[in-house]
C-alpha cells in the first residue's frame, strides 16, 4: 500500500521533538551501504557521512539495505551493531530527522532497532513533500517484478506470520542462514548483469501513477542514474562500497535548488 503525508508533518513527530526544523536546510538520500564488520573502509565513510556531512541536514533517508543482513533486532546485543545504533542516534540528539526504509537485505529492522537508532520506519513506497515537490521514495525491489521468484520470496518474507516463525528460530540457526544467503548473492555478482533484474517499466510507470508524483527515488539496483521516464523523473542511488575494486557510493540532497547527485567526501 502506497502511503504518503507531508515531510514537516513527519518531522514535527521525530525524537527532539520541540526543536524548530531548519527550513533551508536540505534533506540526504541514500541507500544500499551493506554495513557489516568485513568492509571497514565503508564503515569508516558512513560514520563520517553521518557525524561530518549529514550535520547540515533537516532530515535523511536510507531507503533499505544498511545493514548486509539483518536477522531479528537481537543483532542488537553484537558490538558492531550496537556501534551502528548508537551513532545513528546523534542524528536525533542534533534535531536532524531519520527515516529508515526497509531493503531486501534487512527487512526484519524492527521496533528495538528503530529506538535504538533514534529513526523512524518508512513503509515501502512512500510519498513526501519535500520543497514543495512530490517524491516518491522506495527501496526498489517491488520495481523488478520480472524477477518472478524473487517476487514469490518477498511476499512471504514480509508475511507476519513467516517472521514470526524464523525469529523464532534460535540466533545461531538464522545466522548460519543468513550467511549461507550472502555467500550465493556474492557469486551471483559474478553473473552478467541481466534486465531480470532490473526495474520494469511497467512497475515504474505503475508507481508514478499510483503516487501522482514527477518523480521517484529508489536503489537496490545499484546502477546509479537519473532516468527520464514518460511519467516523470527516476533516480538511482548507488550502492556503497569502498573495499573491493573501484570506489562507489554517494546519496541525493534535495533542497530548494532542486535534486543533486553527490559523491561521498
Amino acid at each position: 500500500m502506497l502511503q504518503e503525508t507531508p515531510l514537516r508533518s513527519v518531522v514535527a513527530g521525530v525524537p527532539g521533538e520541540g526543536k524548530r526544523p531548519h527550513a533551508a536546510r536540505p534533506f540526504y538520500i541514500l541507500s544500499d551501504i551493506h554495513l557489516s564488520e568485513a568492509i571497514p573502509r565503508t564503515v569508516a565513510a558512513f560514520e563520517h557521512f553521518v557525524r561530518i556531512t549529514a550535520e547540515q541536514a533537516d532530515s535523511v533517508f536510507i531507503l533499505g539495505d544498511l545493514f548486509e543482513y539483518w536477522i531479528g533486532d537481537d543483532m542488537l546485543a553484537e558490538p558492531f551493531v550496537a556501534r551502528i545504533a548508537t551513532l545513528l542516534h546523534t542524528l536525533s540528539e542534533r534535531g536532524i530527522a531519520l527515516y529508515i526504509m526497509h531493503g531486501n537485505r534487512d527487512f526484519l529492522l524492527g521496533k528495538r532497532f528503530m529506538k535504538a537508532a533514534g529513526a523512524i520506519w518508512l513503509p515501502d513506497p512512500f510519498v513526501i513533500t519535500a520543497f514543495g515537490t512530490r517524491v516518491a521514495l522506495a527501496h526498489g525491489d517491488g520495481l523488478c517484478t520480472a524477477d518472478h521468484g524473487y517476487q514469490l520470496f518477498r511476499n512471504v518474507a514480509r508475511n507476519r506470520f513467516a517472521q514470526m516463525l524464523f525469529l523464532a528460530w534460535p540466533f545461531r540457526w538464522r545466522q548460519k542462514l543468513a550467511e549461507n544467503m550472502r555467500a550465493k548473492s556474492e557469486h551471483g555478482r559474478l553473473r552478467p548483469v541481466s534486465m531480470k533484474y532490473d526495474v520494469t517499466p511497467k512497475a515504474v510507470a505503475a508507481l508514478f501513477k499510483r503516487s501522482k508524483t514527477a518523480t521517484i527515488i529508489h536503489g537496490h539496483t545499484h546502477l546509479p542514474a537519473r532516468h527520464r521516464e514518460p511519467g516523470g523523473t527516476r533516480w538511482v542511488l548507488p550502492d556503497w562500497d569502498l573495499d573491493h575494486g573501484q570506489r562507489r557510493g554517494g546519496y541525493l540532497r534535495i533542497d530548494a535548488e532542486g535534486i543533486r547527485a553527490l559523491p561521498l567526501d
